[in-house]
């Protein structure tokens, strides 16, 4: 018969696991067998031992044992019991008395606690097979009542959170800041306390995931979770409670989710298949305020759906847009609409009439063919993000002058184009409310002289715009830089954005700004590769508060122009870059990302918190001082291409010499 999940059959001895999660609950009749167990873990896992189980889940584990030493008068034997709870529930208890007699108290009471520590094993050794198929139905059930136990000691406004984590398939990776944006958009979430809506949803995001009901899958390199995932079994649970209580309606899922009222309020397709489009068509759409689809939206008619009380519509990484049954131009009649993703589809024009959409919170364009915002976008007047672009090759996304229209509301305007002939970058200081600019292009001028002077002017008015947002809520900004105009403005600048937590400067970037190692608050730092030699990390090892360096270039981009200065680096510095001893006080995360990476050495006493190295390459010259790193803990490198040469040789030595870090090879 098959064991069940969790059995492990150690010869004469037998250990149970229960697994939820990333917490592990191990009982053995034997501590060898379990100190075996533990050992081959730590050998492939990073584990913490908490010792004996106190809490799981928030509840209180106890297991009580008592003895009555030689309390028998004819036979002096005595008496000893135990009772084992779940929380306050009582799982087994026993009371008799004991096969021997004891010597002194102290015996009877070991023996009291051994047979506690042993019924579980003798149960399974006596009933076998049929034991197998308890266990299994035991270990579902408790699951199951931890489960229902976390979610009812959920506050409101996290149920509610939680509940909406149904509308996403199985195994999924949601995007943390998609979540919020939509729980903001569907009203979950409001200001409170002094705080902004955005930080309270934070506040119930992380709580989720202190609470296990989400599990972090993916980190960005600030350090928070970028992407997260719902266990299966929470799922489950939660798609049961959503289903119970008419919260949403899910086609498509793995899991069987009733409709239980003909009003649906929120819709998530996670197939579109034919079959699944005449299940739709048999619903009552007219209620619909929140359509989530995953697929194509070539059997889906959005006429089907009483447009103007939709308030959230994401279509994310979804083809097949039609002017028959799916148009773009349809979802300006949704007149509530909050939140709206395109992000990854193959819409390549918004419509004309975008700006009818006054209670638009969130516009995602990211990754299509959108180049340009219609002038009508001024007309947006709660518009608070504005996403476009795509960071990975760098395409940018024109905005009209209108879009001054929405400076008082907008907090995030991405990856957008400065270009000539606009007023966008003088009228940018209006945007006081600006936490993150993202510039993916700037004008470049060309030998004309009235060309250059334009292009130099504009340059000078986003120096000025940036200085002036700096001193209100900027936090983030990121500038592709490909002008040696805008280097030698920024370098000079009179009031550097000194409350700035993340700083991006990509491009032809030689060397840093004077007033970077100054920025007293900076967490996340990318800069371009060009600027990766040992001075800058001299001065960068000032910055008391950073968490993670990033260097790279766009490979998107063959720029002979960069490749001009990384040889001319490689030149002037020997072909070694040091990292020198002391500084950098809180970097966790290193990323080198370069084509060809020249020698890289740490000091003694570098980058004394580092845990976490990740290089890329198609060559590497060198890489020595890995064991004077006193936290490394991971250590990722890819190679792009090939490996061969001196690269093989380095990276064949790197594997025999790993010692308290874990080497990660990638080819």
């Amino acid at each position: 018969m098959r064991q069940p999940p969790g059995y492990e059959d150690k010869g004469r001895h037998v250990i149970f696991m229960l697994v939820y999660v990333d917490d592990i609950i191990v009982a053995s009749s034997s501590q060898e067998a379990v100190d075996a167990l533990l050992h081959d873990l730590d050998t492939e896992f990073a584990i913490k031992d908490l010792r004996e189980l106190q809490y799981f889940l928030d509840i209180q584990a106890q297991r009580k044992k008592d003895a009555d030493w030689a309390g028998c008068p004819d036979d002096r034997r005595s008496t000893g019991g135990f009772a084992v709870f779940l929380g306050c529930n009582l799982m087994s208890w026993c009371a008799r008395k004991q096969a021997t007699v004891s010597r002194s108290s102290t015996e009877a009471e070991y023996k009291a606690l051994a047979n506690a520590t042993a019924e579980p094993t003798l149960i399974c050794l006596r009933f076998k097979g049929f034991v197998v198929v308890v266990v299994v139905v035991v270990v579902v059930v408790v699951a199951v009542v931890l489960v229902n136990y976390c979610y009812t000691a959920l506050p409101g406004d996290l149920k509610t959170c939680s509940l909406y984590l149904c509308l996403f398939p199985t195994g999924r990776k949601i995007g943390r800041k998609r979540l919020i944006r939509r729980w903001i958009a569907e009203g979950f979430v409001s200001e409170k306390q002094g705080l902004s809506v955005e930080d309270v949803a934070e506040t119930c995001f992380n709580q989720l995931v202190e609470r296990k009901i989400i599990r972090p899958v993916e980190h960005s390199s600030d350090g928070k979770v970028k992407r997260c995932q719902v266990h299966d079994m929470v799922l489950e649970y939660i798609i049961s409670k959503a289903s119970d209580e008419n919260f949403a309606t899910v086609v498509g899922s793995q899991w069987f989710m009733p409709t239980r009222s003909n009003k649906v309020r929120r819709l998530a397709l996670h197939s579109t298949d034919s079959k699944r489009a005449k299940e739709t068509d048999r619903m009552n759409l007219s209620h619909v305020r929140s359509l989530t689809v995953f697929g194509s939206l070539d059997h889906l008619h959005l006429k089907s759906f009483k447009a103007g009380i939709v308030q959230v519509l994401d279509l994310e990484g979804c083809g097949g847009f039609n002017e028959n049954r799916f148009s773009v131009s349809d979802i300006c009649k949704m007149t509530l609409l909050k939140y709206l993703s395109l992000r990854g589809t193959d819409v390549k024009k918004l419509p004309s009439n975008i700006g009818d959409l006054k209670y638009m919170e969130t516009l995602d364009v990211r990754e299509t063919k959108v180049c340009v915002l219609p002038p009508s976008v001024g007309q947006l007047e709660r518009i608070r993000n504005i996403l476009g672009g795509d960071k990975g090759t760098r395409t940018a996304l024109k905005v009209p002058r209108e879009i001054k229209g929405t400076a008082k509301t907008l907090h995030v305007l991405s990856g957008i184009e400065i270009a000539e002939g606009t007023n966008t970058a003088s009228e940018l200081n209006h945007f006081t409310g600006l936490r993150k600019l993202a510039i993916y292009k700037l004008p470049i001028s060309d030998q004309n002289v009235a060309s250059k002077k334009k292009s130099d002017h504009m340059l000078k008015e986003l120096i000025s715009s940036i200085q002036y947002l700096s001193g209100y809520y900027l936090q983030s900004l990121i500038v592709d830089v490909e002008s040696s105009e805008f280097l030698i403005l920024l370098d000079a600048m009179d009031s550097p954005p000194a409350y700035l937590t993340a700083l991006e400067l990509s491009g032809r970037l030689v060397k840093i700004p004077k007033w970077l190692p100054d920025l007293g608050k900076l967490v996340k730092l990318n800069l371009s590769a060009t600027a990766l030699h040992t001075d800058t990390l001299k001065l960068l090892s000032k910055l008391r508060t950073l968490f993670s360096l990033t260097f790279s270039v766009c490979a998107a981009k063959h720029d002979p122009d960069i490749t001009a200065i990384l040889v001319k680096n490689k030149s002037n510095y020997r072909g070694e870059i040091f990292v020198p001893a002391g500084g950098f006080l809180k970097l966790k995360l290193l990323r080198i990302f370069i084509p060809h990476l020249p020698s890289l050495n740490f000091s003694e006493g570098a980058m004394s918190a580092l845990e976490r190295l990740e290089l890329r390459f198609k060559r590497l010259e060198g890489l020595h001082g890995m064991d004077k790193l006193e936290s490394i803990h991971d250590v990722i490198m890819t190679v792009d291409g090939q490996v061969e040469g001196t690269t093989k040789l380095i990276l064949d030595e790197l594997k025999r010499a790993q010692g308290k870090y874990v080497l990660n090879v990638q080819e």
